[in-house]
């Protein structure tokens, strides 16, 4: 078995209509001893925007002389990026003896219709190890939902909501409200603040009286320090969230500067030269028509223009609006092997259409200088891997103020 199929197993022989089991994640979080935590967290739910509130809060707390484990969904490259400590992925003996532990404690488990996710079965792992790195703090960044996902086992001590829309329409809610309050109800007695980005109004209203709202600006960063586009507030979110968290120091001014800006994103408005050409990617995993239109501004912003537009939307996703967005811009549409994501939506006839295998670094250097790459994360992670691009250090922890730099 290698060293990530255990996360995988179950969900992979999962039964037509078999739906993933909270309480089969439990039975196996008490077997592992780590249904209790010894340690603060701060859990990231919401819609869009989490992994980046996730990187943020995580490299603040560093910052503050933290040890901070973090667990994030999905992967970038690959499943090691899910876990990482102070901003470093798990090496691939870590992932595989955590693995192990997993699967010791799956075999013990009473049978059951509902299978253990992968998303749940990483939240599990980084807990144990958490434990195993003696972490001050855990990051939790939900797979999907909050009191519907297993991330809702732990009672977090902050709660940081990022904007929410209606992805997931029939399945964690039937309206944009309803999934804001499926994602809220990680909350618990336990949990000292929840924190929330602006929201839509229809959010806001269900929201009421139950967040107190990070606006721009409240994180008190200097722009630089931040990122581009639309992920900046959930950034300033993280940050802000962070602070909350109980025995975290503020830490001194030069030195969260240096940590925070070694923060990199990649599939976030991140720019990739595409080995042994000439060729830039643009990556953004933009999955609306909002999100697609800031790829384009900043695209254009720094191009002028741009040759080409690679683009995967499953089913679920904001594609009519990807196309408004898109407009007469040449685009190859990407369908990815997943069992879990469909792609039999109309297209628009001027599109080019391509399975995943044939996104390589050669097949991107041939579309022109100037490509945007927007879809859905497991695509963008896709293109990540065709670039090569660097993901298993999201920020420096042991970054050092520059020389004349202000601050103790």
């Amino acid at each position: 078995m290698g060293a990530d199929e255990v996360f995988f197993a179950e969900w992979e022989r999962r039964a037509a209509g078999a739906k993933r089991s909270l309480a089969r994640a439990r039975a196996l979080a008490e077997s592992l001893g780590v249904l209790s935590l010894d340690v603060p967290l701060l859990t990231v739910v919401g819609s869009k925007g989490k992994g980046t509130a996730a990187t943020y809060a995580s490299a603040s707390l560093a910052a503050a002389g933290m040890r901070v484990c973090t667990v994030t969904s999905p992967g970038l490259r690959d499943n090691r990026d899910r876990l990482r400590v102070d901003g470093r992925a798990v090496s691939e003996d870590d992932l595989a003896s955590l693995g192990r532990r997993l699967r010791d404690g799956i075999v013990e488990l009473a049978p059951s219709e509902g299978y253990l996710s992968p998303a749940g079965l990483f939240t599990l792992a980084g807990i144990l190890h958490a434990r195993d790195v003696d972490a001050d703090v855990l990051v939790l960044e939900a797979g999907m939902g909050g009191r519907s996902d297993e991330v809702g086992l732990f009672l977090p001590d902050v709660v940081a909501l990022t904007p929410v829309f209606g992805e997931h329409l029939g399945v964690l809610g039937d309206t944009a409200a309803e999934i804001a309050l499926d994602k809220l109800g990680v909350a618990s007695p336990r949990t000292r603040a929840v924190l929330s980005a602006p929201q839509s109004p229809e959010v806001a209203d269900a929201l009421s009286g139950r967040v107190e709202y990070v606006e721009p600006g409240d994180s008190g960063l200097a722009p630089e320090l931040l990122p581009e586009g639309l992920g900046r507030i959930s950034a300033e979110l993280g940050v802000a969230a962070a602070r909350r968290v109980p025995g975290v120091g503020e830490p001194a001014p030069a030195r969260a500067a240096a940590v925070l800006a070694s923060v990199v994103l990649p599939g976030r408005l991140s720019w990739h030269r595409v080995p042994g050409s000439a060729t830039t990617v643009l990556v953004d995993s933009a999955v609306d028509r909002t999100g697609v239109a800031a790829a384009l501004a900043a695209a254009r912003a720094r191009w002028g223009g741009l040759d080409h537009a690679v683009v995967c939307l499953p089913d679920h996703k904001d594609l009519d609006g990807a196309v408004a967005a898109l407009g007469d811009v040449p685009v190859t549409f990407v369908r990815l092997p997943a069992a879990h994501l469909r792609f039999t939506r109309a297209l628009p006839p001027s599109w080019d259409v391509v399975e995943a295998a044939a996104i390589t670094s050669a097949s991107l250097a041939t579309l022109g200088h100037r490509v945007l790459a927007v879809g859905t994360v497991y695509f963008t992670g896709l293109v990540l891997d065709a670039v090569d691009a660097g993901t298993r250090r999201l920020f420096n922890a042991g970054a050092s103020p520059r020389p004349g730099g202000s601050g103790a």
